[in-house]
């Protein structure tokens, strides 16, 4: 029988501890850094109402486990303790963490089919294997195999693939696959909805008491998907007909199993729970841009910088501002949901217009993170162009390379490009006076390592050391892996565009559906991580509130510096001035 996953055997490579990997080292620092203390972790330097990154953050769920394959003796409830709850222990699942395999679909065998579903569980269907390249492609019913690798089936055949049975659990694997890449074909209400119709109507006989029975018998397994489903992707249940749908089924479970209407119910509590956390998370970081975007009068004029205080008035030590970016970054990854990178580029929702009370933009939290970015690149800039002195300048231009430089040491790489590119902007790269004064050889080395030629190879080969690192790890500062994000986004955008989501035939390409749960996945891996620096209230603060210059005052703050080298460039300095006096008098 055909297993559902090619990554069987592939995805744990990473998992084997093999000691004889070099492990990345730093050409900067000569000793490794302190390690934290357990009073030092989460100090409480927050409280949730003035900041939101005291919210419990969302990533437990994602610990990676040893999971073996789901059978049906090991969801009777008979195999359970009472003590235990059998779905509590079910967690999100992803192919590269899952090594085992399930039977193929097409053997299997109910009491009811029609149409599709019947080529895909009829056990009499014949399997016809030819020889193709280097290995053998088999298919069942309507479902494709490449050397036991599930390459492409009907859009029905994999929904009917998804739905257990009493003798059947879909490879979790499987699972995280199809409910990640199902939206670039239907919406999840769709889909839960047909899956949960599925899994009821087969279970029907004709008989009421012999329905109820066989319902029980597959409730648990039908409760294990709505739990994977929920705590994997809890963000498609702020749609309040996903909600709706959710409610009916604990209705439905209720009706036949008392044990698994109460999963049922915990798995709604944790669910409503998640979803309350991130609502604060997301009103909190609006405050906070809503703060940022206020233009107080200190950074209108440079001759008025002395109201503002500068980063380094904050904190002059670049390993704890280092320290604090990646309380940031790994604050603001743990909110993404997966399922955010698949719908930026999703077909576009014919009832996106639907207004509920869970309803969200499908992206928000991928676009915040990304807003980020472009913050912090601003704020590194603003810092430097805002000093009226240039060995100040000078000063603050050598602070943030000793930041970067932590940023690379700790495995935050997303700060450290977004620090490399506010220090490539313009208006602080023509600043050559005060890049005289500054020794830039570390600078050089940092710039080489995020160089984007060749597909940022040099970088590619940086984040596999950190992963690496990171799956070897004695300490929780060695497992932060914090990857460039819009690089991260750019290959799961090309790796779309570059492949067919439907073959000639009309099925479904599951070959890409793979690879795009493989690049997820290993996100999920990466932002589990709980960042175990102390945080600083105070640091944070300035980093999330201080406001930046816009792009034309970055400008003009630099032509202050240093004055125009050409007439291009007094000509824009004068209409830069025209410009931001007519703004702020019409403010």
């Amino acid at each position: 029988m055909p297993p559902t996953t090619p990554y069987a055997g592939k995805f744990n490579s990473y998992g084997n501890n093999n000691n004889n990997h070099p492990q990345p080292h730093s050409p900067y620092r000569s000793g490794t850094a302190p390690k934290p203390t357990k009073e030092s972790v989460y100090n409480g330097a927050y409280s949730s109402s003035e900041n939101p990154y005291d919210i419990p953050q969302p990533h437990t769920s994602y610990r990676s486990s040893s999971v073996s394959s789901v059978t049906a003796k090991e969801h009777h409830y008979n195999s359970c303790a009472l003590s235990e709850n059998p779905y509590s222990s079910s967690q999100p699942h992803s192919p590269r963490q899952h090594s085992t395999s399930c039977p193929g679909r097409a053997y299997r065998h109910t009491s009811s089919s029609s149409g599709s579903e019947q080529s895909c569980r009829n056990n009499s269907v014949s399997a016809k294997g030819r020889l193709y390249g280097h290995g053998v492609t088999a298919s069942y019913g309507e479902m494709c195999y490449h050397d036991n690798s599930l390459v492409s089936a009907s859009l029905e055949a994999l929904i009917q693939h998804l739905v257990p049975t009493v003798d059947y659990y879909p490879d979790r694997s499987y699972v995280f696959t199809f409910l990640l890449s199902s939206r670039l074909f239907l919406h999840p209400y769709e889909l839960m909805t047909r899956v949960c119709h599925l899994c009821v109507e087969q279970q029907r006989s004709g008989d009421t008491l012999l329905d109820k029975i066989r319902f029980r018998e597959v409730a648990p397994k039908l409760v294990q998907l709505l739990t994977e489903w929920t705590e994997t992707f809890p963000y498609d249940f702020r749609d309040e007909r996903m909600m709706r749908c959710l409610k009916d089924m604990t209705h439905h479970v209720a009706r036949g199993d008392e044990y698994s209407w109460r999963a049922m119910q915990q798995m709604t509590q944790r669910l409503i729970k998640r979803l309350s956390a991130l609502g604060q998370y997301e009103e909190a970081v609006a405050a906070l841009n809503a703060v940022a975007m206020e233009r107080p009068a200190s950074l209108k004029s440079k001759q008025a910088s002395g109201q503002r205080s500068d980063v380094m008035s904050v904190c002059d030590d670049p390993f704890i501002l280092a320290q604090q970016l990646t309380h940031i970054e790994l604050d603001r990854l743990s909110f993404i949901g997966p399922e955010e990178f698949i719908q930026t580029f999703a077909m576009k929702d014919p009832l996106e217009n639907h207004k509920g009370f869970f309803r969200k933009r499908k992206t928000s939290n991928l676009e915040a993170y990304i807003n980020w970015f472009n913050r912090l690149s601003y704020l590194v800039a603003t810092e430097i162009c805002m000093p009226v002195k240039k060995k100040h300048r000078a000063r603050i231009i050598e602070f943030f390379i000793d930041v970067a430089q932590e940023c690379f040491n700790i495995g935050n790489f997303n700060s450290l490009m977004a620090i490399i590119t506010g220090m490539n902007m313009s208006p602080v790269a023509r600043l050559r006076k005060t890049w005289s004064k500054v020794n830039t050889d570390k600078f050089e080395i940092l710039e080489h390592q995020m160089d984007p030629s060749s597909n940022f190879s040099n970088y590619r080969t940086a984040l596999r050391g950190a992963t690496q690192r990171s799956e070897t790890a004695h300490s929780s500062q060695e497992k932060i892996v914090i990857p460039f994000f819009s690089l991260l986004i750019k290959d799961i955008y090309f790796l779309n565009e570059g492949c067919a989501s439907r073959l000639s035939n009309g099925h479904i390409n599951f070959e890409k559906l793979w690879e795009l749960a493989k690049q997820v996945s290993e996100f999920l891996v990466w932002r589990q991580v709980v960042c175990p620096f102390d945080r600083d209230r105070r640091i944070l603060q300035y980093l999330v509130t201080t406001p930046v210059f816009s792009e034309d005052e970055l400008h003009l703050a630099s032509y202050e510096s240093e004055g125009p080298e050409n007439n291009m460039e007094k000509d824009s300095r004068r209409s830069l001035r025209s410009s931001l006096l007519h703004r702020e008098n019409r403010s």
